[in-house]
């Protein structure tokens, strides 16, 4: 193989790995936010669930999308929001 096949190779690789990382935290995402509905506890604003769907799935986005770092890094901070939304175990509130 030349070193331009083996660099698009990679390159290849790298972007599909991103997007199972990706794919996973929407996952997660989903399933936190389930959990704390049947929980009864609050999930936070909406828009940020739904706007983090809507940034992973629309083809517009700050980077092109083979590169998923800022969607990873959009479901990462809509996975925090959504942890944060839970309060203390003791029953305290948050603040």
């Amino acid at each position: 193989m030349d070193q331009t096949t083996t660099l698009l190779v990679i390159g290849a690789g790298v972007a599909a790995a991103l997007l199972v990382v990706a794919v996973a935290l929407l996952v997660r995402l989903v399933r936190a936010r389930r959990t704390l509905r049947r929980a009864g506890l609050p999930t936070g604003p909406r828009w940020v669930f739904w706007g983090a769907v809507a940034y992973l799935l629309l083809p517009t986005d700050l980077l092109p999308d083979p590169v998923y770092l800022d969607d990873i890094g959009v479901l990462l901070l809509a996975l925090r929001s959504l942890r944060s939304a839970r309060p203390l175990p003791d029953g305290t509130a948050k603040g």
